[in-house]
């Protein structure tokens, strides 16, 4: 097997909640990285209508949709904004996590994230933007629960997370009003 093209991709995203999107950008992360991390930003955010779900079942999530072919970690956030101490922050974790530092940050936003490492000396990580073929947001997912609208929701949702429609409607539809976060 001839080796990819990059050792270590990372991956960081809320997925409140997960969608076709964010499994087209593991799978093109999968097909240029020998290893895929998925950093599950805001992880100790749960129970309020942008952040319904906890950091457990979004990794549940994930693993239906992605496989094996990932692995998933926590990431908390540091209140520091989307800056280069934010980067240091997540290299400081993908270090942790994986034993190693990343060559590729995988971004599905409109905006660049790379600058989040530009701090980090002796550090080379190279960004792979994926651009937006699939025109949803976790914020369209969440309000497909709110108006019970299963067909419009499974049309942007891997297969493998059907069967959780009514787990994760009941989550949004309990956070809907919360504006308090549970935090683990």
């Amino acid at each position: 097997m001839k080796d990819k093209a990059f050792k270590l991709g990372i991956i960081v995203g809320r997925f409140q909640t997960f969608h076709t999107g964010h499994l087209d950008m593991i799978n093109k992360a999968c097909a240029v990285c020998e290893r895929v991390a998925v950093f599950v930003g805001s992880s100790q955010e749960s129970g309020t209508l942008k952040n319904p779900f906890t950091y457990e079942m979004r990794k549940l999530f994930l693993k239906k949709a992605a496989g094996e072919r990932v692995k998933i970690f926590p990431l908390p956030d540091i209140g520091v904004g989307n800056n280069s101490k934010w980067g240091e922050y997540v290299l400081e974790n993908v270090r942790r996590s994986t034993g190693k530092n990343p060559d590729l940050l995988i971004s599905g936003k409109e905006e660049r994230r790379v600058s989040w490492f530009d701090g980090a000396s002796g550090i080379s990580v190279a960004e792979l933007y994926i651009p937006k073929t699939i025109d949803i947001s976790a914020t369209q997912m969440r309000g497909y629960f709110l108006e019970d609208n299963r067909e419009a929701w499974q049309k942007y949702t891997p297969k493998a997370l059907w069967e959780d429609y009514d787990k994760m409607r009941a989550a949004v539809l309990a956070a809907k009003d919360n504006l308090y976060t549970d935090s683990i």
